[in-house]
């Protein structure tokens, strides 16, 4: 198993950043490029990515009450991750977003993840900035 584990401020109190994360119709704003979540009967979704071209059945659950987005594969196991929003001093907040693979052939490799995560968690402050302005 390999896991891997980003963070980064965000310029809005916790409540509103987890609103922002956790829009489903909204997902393809701030996830990897490559990735596109079709919700069909929550928390089953259809995950397809463009660079195998595949659709992955998974499941994506929110947790208001605790900020936090769960996610997953449904049938292989191959992975999993979270997104977890913290509240902190001044009206700001952190987002910690973990990958879990379990399935080494699922596993894009250190430098793919990690910018993956990097440009996420980016386009997920700039959403945040677009609405709270």
């Amino acid at each position: 198993m390999t896991e891997y584990e980003r963070s980064r401020t965000m310029p809005a109190d916790a409540g509103r950043v987890f609103d922002q994360a956790a829009d489903a119709g909204r997902l393809d704003t701030w996830m990897p490029r490559d990735l596109h979540v079709r919700v069909e009967d929550p928390p089953a979704v259809t995950v397809h990515e463009d660079r195998t071209d595949q659709d992955t059945s998974a499941l994506l659950r929110a947790r208001p009450e605790q900020l936090r987005l769960e996610w997953g594969t449904r049938d292989e196991g191959a992975y999993a991750g979270w997104l977890q929003v913290a509240g902190l001093e001044g009206g700001t907040s952190e987002v910690t977003v973990h990958l879990s693979f379990f399935d080494d052939s699922h596993d894009p490799g250190d430098r793919a993840v990690a910018d993956a995560l990097d440009t996420s968690l980016r386009r997920l402050e700039e959403q945040v900035r677009r609405h709270t302005g």
